[in-house]
């Protein structure tokens, strides 16, 4: 089961999405549970109380605390990297002010079941790809880090380095094979590089910034295809 916030100071957009959200899960056949808000400061109190959500409808234009407000205090408070962000507003022109919030998509009002489907495949299929598992092997030792934890992969000759949230292993192989494996939330930006979008901070034409600070180049070779695949999610 996935449990679905919805934060809008319109109770009438709420009950809206609940209506579709639950038309999915009906014609998905996913268990999915709802809860609602109409304040940004009524969901952080919810959320700082160490209550999990999996993905989250958020409307920008609250009253007080906005929607990007709520957003960060998510992210860089509560260091909470996994749940999905989906932004909601009746204007189009955040993209900029949304992308360190790292959000996993942004509807325009008015949200259409199209959207919603879509955007909750997508939640669904990120959600499931954290919880599947890297698989590597060094020496006699066999190692199982799940995808979600993962920040970036970096290759140095013959030897892959993978760096998580708590340090950095290391192996003999290629990133040409590893990358056949990846889940879609990987973005390779160098030949050297494969990054977990979900830990991009930061980016420019020539370099993206992680949580951790770690600054890393993108290729000239890549650097087209990166800026498409990052402004495709925000």
């Amino acid at each position: 089961m996935y449990k679905i916030g919805i934060c809008d100071d319109g109770k009438n957009v709420c009950s809206f999405l609940e209506k579709m959200i639950l038309h999915y899960s009906e014609k998905k056949n996913i268990k999915l549970q709802t809860k609602t808000w109409h304040t940004g400061e009524e969901l952080c109190d919810y959320l700082s109380e160490k209550h999990p959500l999996d993905i989250l409808f958020l409307d920008i234009a609250l009253f007080e605390m906005t929607g990007i407000q709520v957003g960060d205090f998510i992210r860089n408070s509560l260091e909470d990297r996994a749940m999905q962000i989906i932004y909601i507003s009746g204007k189009s022109s955040y993209a900029q002010e949304l992308f360190k919030t790292q959000p996993m998509d942004f509807l325009v009002k008015p949200i259409s079941q199209k959207d919603i489907d879509a955007a909750l495949d997508l939640a669904i299929k990120i959600l499931g790809n954290n919880t599947d598992k890297f698989i590597f092997q060094n020496g006699r030792e066999f190692y199982y880090i799940p995808f979600g934890n993962i920040l970036y992969f970096s290759s140095e000759g013959r030897k892959i380095k993978v760096f998580t949230k708590s340090g950095e292993q290391e192996f003999y192989g290629k990133l040409s094979d590893i990358l056949r494996k990846l889940p879609s939330s990987f973005l390779i930006i160098h030949k050297s590089y494969a990054v977990n979008q979900e830990y991009i901070t930061r980016y420019t034409s020539e370099r993206v910034e992680l949580i951790d600070g770690t600054m890393l180049a993108i290729s000239k070779a890549h650097r087209k295809q990166v800026r498409e695949q990052i402004l495709s999610r925000i």
